[in-house]
């Protein structure tokens, strides 16, 4: 599926007659793909690492285009199971005209940060600054499923919250990584920013973007190492969890042992004492209350 887009008014809209310069191929088909290979002489290869979730970012020079590949999370649903995961970008730029591909139909203009655009270079600047946006988003997202597993933990012996956590330690490990690939794109755009043609304002907000990628990379691993520091600690609170259950459950049984051997030992097959009493039958009772009250107070005067 393809979108034109143009640029009016500083801002980036749609165009109804189909010649935007912004191209925008979502999930392209074979036919597609041949046709961005063969008419605009995209490298393969390339191409197909635009659709690649494992793909590193990178910048490369071409004949005729530039061709950019950056890291973006990848949008959220409930099937992951807390696993975010991350997805990749195609921008190539071209003296007239920039072709984006991406894996997803997902709006990529909105907001604030396409505002004030005044040429395709900015474009590809927003739209990693919308990517960086984006990860420090799903990072708040994932504190505050952190904290909410927490209490959970706290009072439940359930494995899936443990498991839970982990797969958020599995996502951040994911985000670290896109980060990272992505600060070394935004290094390689600010050295060749001469060579893509970047205006000051252009190259003003490149730096932007490497400040921002710096912090939202210092803030996943701020996330990443607490949350791995303290997974040990919420092993060892199912555990005790399972220890304190399994102390009530063997104070019950012993409750209830001591009574029934009472009982027991006045229902044998032989002559015993009480056997000629009418009123046997409540004493007996009385012997397991008894009984019962005495493993009370050994319990609760021995703290246990």
């Amino acid at each position: 599926m393809v979108k034109n887009y143009r640029i009016g008014d500083e801002r980036i809209i749609p165009a109804a007659d189909g010649g935007g310069p912004i191209w925008v191929y979502v999930n392209p088909d074979e036919q597609e793909r041949k046709c961005l290979v063969e008419e605009l002489s995209i490298d393969e290869h390339t191409l197909s690492s635009a659709l690649d979730p494992d793909e590193l970012s990178r910048l490369e020079f071409e004949q005729n285009h530039v061709a950019l590949i950056f890291k973006r999370p990848r949008n959220y649903s409930a099937r992951d199971e807390l696993v975010f995961r991350v997805a990749s970008i195609g921008a190539f730029l071209f003296r007239d005209r920039l072709v984006i591909v991406i894996s997803e139909d997902i709006p990529l203009f909105d907001g604030k940060t396409f505002f004030r655009v005044g040429s395709l270079p900015g474009v590809v600047l927003r739209l990693i600054y919308r990517s960086i946006y984006h990860y420090l988003e799903h990072l708040k997202i994932m504190n505050m499923v952190s904290d909410e597993l927490e209490g959970k933990i706290n009072a439940s012996m359930d494995n899936r919250y443990i498991i839970n956590l982990f797969a958020l330690e599995k996502s951040l490990v994911f985000y670290l990584n896109s980060i990272t690939s992505n600060g070394v794109l935004i290094e390689r755009l600010k050295n060749n920013a001469g060579k893509l043609g970047l205006t000051v304002e252009e190259q003003e907000l490149l730096d932007d973007l490497l400040i921002e990628n710096n912090q939202c990379y210092k803030q996943a691993e701020i996330h990443s190492n607490i949350l791995a520091s303290l997974m040990d600690a919420r092993a060892s609170i199912v555990g005790n969890n399972l220890n304190v259950l399994m102390k009530t459950l063997t104070i019950i049984t012993i409750s209830i042992m001591v009574p029934t051997l009472v009982v027991s030992i006045f229902s044998m097959n032989v002559r015993i004492p009480l056997a000629n009493l009418a009123q046997a039958f409540w004493i007996i009772m009385g012997f397991a209350l008894v009984s019962m009250g005495s493993v009370y107070f050994i319990w609760k005067r021995g703290r246990w």
